[in-house]
């Protein structure tokens, strides 16, 4: 299996955080504010507007973001617009609705670090809004049944679009590949991409914000499920689930074989 390999570690990684946004200003707002008050400060944030007609935009640029508008409509165009537009090492990427932690860039930086022979890192996300007595209970169903779909259709550990970082050049390698299908889940898709070549890793302690309002439409929410079944199908049938746990065993067998003998 092809792994990714850092520059050389004598140099500090350079970072980009991608937002993508459509007509969410407030929340946008809320989200680089936290994003401003980092402990290590990202090297550019560039927010992605999909056709936006409220002031995200200008929220963004306030805030003295990059802002890059996307004319095709969805968050698999605008996200993939946003990536494209990075030049650092490391592409980090959350929500417009979503509130990083004080050292969430600092940690995911250290976490790319550390290892060098991991080219996607995600995490997971607590609920900063709705009926309190709900957030944790409604967090831990809402992740763990993403994960263990995710695991079953992927066979390994899938990215949450809400709290992830990839190398640059990970991307490079399956930008040809991914699909900008508005009907698709982005980050969903992205994992069967990277998840081919690289390896993903969950990283503990960067924390991650985020809202409760899928739940709070019924329309919305079955939207993203069935983006989710419709991104395993458009993958179907080179990544059944069989075949596909099969070909990433032999890639990972092969590449464990190459470095014994280098």
């Amino acid at each position: 299996m092809t792994e990714q390999r850092s520059a050389a570690p004598s140099r500090s990684l350079t970072v980009s955080v991608v937002i993508p946004v459509k007509d969410d200003a407030d929340a946008l707002g809320r989200c680089l504010r936290a994003l401003s008050l980092q402990t290590k400060a990202p090297d550019e944030v560039i927010v992605v507007d999909n056709g936006s007609e409220d002031e995200s935009a200008q929220v963004a640029a306030d805030a003295g973001a990059t802002v890059v508008r996307c004319e095709a409509p969805g968050i698999p165009a605008a996200s993939a617009c946003g990536y494209d537009r990075a030049t650092t090492d490391i592409v980090l990427r959350f929500d417009a609705d979503c509130v990083p932690g004080s050292g969430w860039v600092q940690i995911m930086r250290q976490a790319f670090a550390a290892e060098p022979h991991v080219a996607v890192f995600t995490g997971g996300a607590r609920f900063v809004d709705g009926p309190r007595m709900l957030r944790t209970p409604l967090a831990a169903a809402y992740l763990g049944s993403y994960v263990l779909a995710g695991v079953a259709a992927l066979g390994h550990l899938p990215v949450f679009g809400s709290n992830m970082g990839f190398r640059r050049e990970a991307w490079q390698r399956v930008r040809a590949a991914v699909h900008l299908d508005a009907n698709l889940h982005d980050d969903f898709d992205l994992a069967f991409h990277l998840g081919d070549s690289h390896r993903i890793r969950y990283v503990r302690k960067a924390e991650m914000g985020m809202s409760m309002r899928p739940f709070g439409d019924v329309r919305r929410f079955a939207c993203r499920i069935r983006r989710g079944f419709a991104t395993v199908l458009v993958h179907w049938p080179r990544d059944f689930p069989p075949i596909r746990w099969q070909r990433l065993l032999m890639l990972r067998a092969a590449s464990g074989l190459r470095g014994r003998f280098r």
